[in-house]
């Protein structure tokens, strides 16, 4: 059941806009790739990723797309991506495929996956 709410949501995204479905996936490819115990879900309106705990979360909005990190405020920001005031949460916004490597995308995801496995 739960594959098939992410091939809905993923599929409803297609249509909406394939370059933000593009973007999206490519998040989802990414994400997935850091390790085997990741898992997803539809929550939220989104995609939820969780390892031992969720630990970040795909959104597709209108014009973009965010990278929700459920513990951000912890993580060191020394590229200075994270967006966001909240008491834990931030994200990273991106338009397009080129935004994944300018932001260091794959930095902070492997931040946020170590944060979420300690004990």
């Amino acid at each position: 059941m739960p594959a098939d709410r992410i091939q809905s949501l993923l599929e409803d995204i297609r249509l909406l806009d394939p370059a933000r479905f593009e973007l999206v996936q490519s998040l989802r490819e990414l994400i997935l790739d850091l390790s085997s115990s990741i898992s997803e879900e539809v929550k939220y309106g989104g995609l939820l990723f969780s390892a031992s705990k969720p630990f970040c979360g795909v959104f597709s909005y209108a014009k973009h797309v965010s990278l929700e990190f459920v513990e951000g405020a912890l993580l060191p920001d020394k590229f200075k991506q994270l967006e966001g005031e909240g008491k834990l949460r931030r994200h990273i916004k991106m338009i397009s495929l080129q935004d994944i490597p300018a932001k260091h995308v794959r930095e902070y995801l492997l931040l946020a996956l170590k944060a979420s496995v300690k004990p």
